[in-house]
């Protein structure tokens, strides 16, 4: 097979959680284990740093990514979903992965596939993992894909466990109630490593607390170390001010990403690099001020709160839950603009009414579906949101839909892609 019949193969032939939702999840470890004791097992063979939560464990794993890489060492970087090439999952040092190492790996395991049936995740994790080993890799930031007791990337003994937040989405998989969410994501911490949290909640903190003690593992809150002292927007940037708790001695940060929900992404990697500094890795401020300023130079990371045209301005963010919402709700605030028009596809399996309650009324909406099985209908995405006062036309496709909004749009507007990874990776501008 050459690169595309190598990657049809793949995304036809293996369950595949993005084509079909839950039924492509698998229960258990068991398939990774399999896969990684066919290939000698290359998660042992590398240092790692394993991230989990409900929203910005990506932006936390780039940020991450970025800083290992400016401070020398050769930085692995798994993370998913993809938005335009399946290779974009397997980075070292922001580099995608060969196409012909896809494709050599794909052969070499094929007879184990056909034998034990994977899911397409727990392929690309296997295949992760030994790429970073071919790389040989100082130190590799794995990204989870979905929960983490139970996810395939959940194998691995890192150096450091991080889990960014707590909230709602992929219920029908995780559970119903946030402590139970909190309980999945709790099964990364491991035996005596040390794991950072994020952002905690009445209903979280308890259950991380237990995790760790039950696994002697020291847990660290980031927002108990430092806090956010002030921030401003510029030029599509972001400048942060960060201050300690226990002297108020500050910081200053420049970010690329430009969202004012990477205050919160912020701290978490902050506090992780600092338990990296304590661990011997140079993580100082120094490099971390010069990381955070090219985050996306340095490992290629879109779609969050990302403006990719003036004039009007169109911006493309992969929120796509309750919390995520929110925060877009939160920068539309913030934001100047003439007339706001918004471009929007969801998938079937998340709560849309919560998400389309969340979203501002005076807005023009363009509504609109990714071109894989699990999104919703446009008409009918168009038809529950006119039930929240939110008015619109529905489009076939994603380019339709901006296309419409482009027309629509004067030169002081906005225009927004959200509701789905898989929309903002259709753009085509």
């Amino acid at each position: 097979m050459n690169y595309q019949e190598t990657i049809d193969y793949l995304y036809h032939t293996l369950p595949m959680f993005s084509r079909i939702g839950a039924a492509a999840i698998k229960k258990d470890i068991t398939n990774t284990v399999r896969l990684c004791e066919a290939l000698g097992n290359p998660q042992h063979k590398f240092k790692s740093i394993h991230i989990a939560g409900t929203n910005g464990k990506g932006s936390t794993s780039h940020m991450l990514a970025a800083i290992l890489q400016t401070a020398g060492y050769k930085t692995g970087l798994y993370t998913s979903p993809h938005l335009k090439d399946f290779r974009e999952r397997i980075k070292v040092n922001g580099m995608m992965c060969e196409e012909q190492f896809v494709v050599d790996f794909t052969k070499r395991i094929q007879p184990l596939i056909n034998e034990i049936e994977p899911s397409f995740f727990e392929i690309t994790v296997a295949m992760a993992f030994e790429y970073f080993v071919e790389q040989k890799v100082d130190i590799a930031v794995i990204e989870v894909g979905l929960g983490g007791r139970l996810d395939s990337t959940n194998i691995i003994t890192p150096e450091l466990s991080v889990i960014t937040n707590i909230g709602w989405d992929h219920m029908n998989m995780l559970g119903d109630s946030l402590e139970k969410i909190a309980f999945e994501k709790a099964g990364i911490i491991k035996k005596n490593i040390p794991v950072v949290i994020g952002e905690i909640s009445t209903a979280s903190r308890p259950v991380f607390e237990e995790k760790a003690k039950e696994c002697c593992a020291p847990i660290i809150f980031a927002q108990e170390q430092k806090y956010v002292a002030d921030w401003k927007y510029e030029h599509h940037h972001l400048i942060v001010e960060v201050a300690h708790h226990s002297n108020d001695e500050r910081e200053n940060y420049h970010l690329d990403l430009p969202g004012i929900y990477q205050t919160k992404n912020l701290l978490t990697v902050l506090e992780t690099a600092h338990q990296l500094h304590l661990k011997g890795w140079k993580t100082d401020t120094l490099i971390i001020q010069k990381a955070l300023q090219q985050i996306k130079k340095l490992t290629g990371l879109h779609g969050r709160w990302e403006v990719i045209q003036e004039d009007p301005v169109v911006v493309l963010d992969v929120g796509h839950n309750e919390d995520g919402i929110k925060q877009i709700a939160e920068q539309l605030e913030l934001s100047t603009y003439d007339h706001l028009h918004i471009v929007i596809g969801m998938v079937k399996d998340k709560e849309v009414e919560k998400v389309l309650a969340l979203l501002p009324h005076h807005a023009t909406y363009y509504f609109t579906k990714a071109q894989i099985p699990r999104a919703l209908e446009a008409e009918s995405l168009k038809l529950n949101a006119e039930s929240f006062g939110l008015i619109g036309e529905s489009y076939p496709t994603v380019n339709n839909a901006l296309q419409a909004a482009l027309t629509n749009a004067e030169k002081e507007d906005m225009i927004l892609v959200c509701g789905s990874v898989f929309v903002v990776g259709e753009v085509n501008l």
